[in-house]
């Protein structure tokens, strides 16, 4: 889809792992995220949520 990028890809991004984007996004720290199916999508301008767990 344009203007989303995939999970793999915020990763890579943001420099956290893959599971770690999961927890954010089913936390809803990602705003505009959107699940399809067992799939996520996260706009591509979306910021890095602040890590509260420091």
């Amino acid at each position: 889809m344009k203007g989303y990028m995939t999970i793999k890809q915020a990763s890579e991004v943001w420099g956290v792992t893959p599971r770690r984007i999961q927890v954010l996004c089913a936390g809803g720290r990602i705003e505009g995220a959107m699940k399809f199916g067992r799939d996520w999508a996260i706009p591509k301008d979306a910021t890095k949520p602040n890590d509260k767990r420091r």
